[in-house]
């Protein structure tokens, strides 16, 4: 049942043999709809809007980017294939993106 395959070596430490994940930035859905979510993990309790599932062929997230922060008055970035917004005014952010022609649902709670 062993498969030999190396997993440590003294020379080069831990070798990892698991395959790579999916990157979130490649991840469209089925549905055709872009996600708003609310995401605290690891910010200090400040609140962000993620912008997830539109294709970064299709659409250039640094312009998209620019647009949404200067028609919300916030600040944010894009990072991984993601958008990110601060504050939390999703519905305000869903009207924006749905005048751009994108269709949209808000995730999460």
């Amino acid at each position: 049942m062993s498969d030999n395959r190396l997993v440590y070596s003294t020379e080069f430490g831990r070798i990892d043999t698991k395959e790579p994940k999916a990157e979130i930035a490649g991840k469209t859905f089925k549905d055709g709809h872009i996600r708003i979510e609310r995401q605290t993990k690891g910010r200090k309790g400040k609140g962000v809007m993620l912008v997830v599932g539109i294709d970064p062929k299709q659409h250039d997230l640094k312009k998209l980017a620019k647009t949404l922060k200067s028609k919300m008055g916030q600040g944010g970035a894009v990072k991984e294939g993601i958008i990110e917004i601060q504050g939390d005014d999703r519905d305000k952010l869903k009207l924006i993106l749905e005048a751009l022609k994108f269709k949209v649902k808000i995730a999460g709670g």
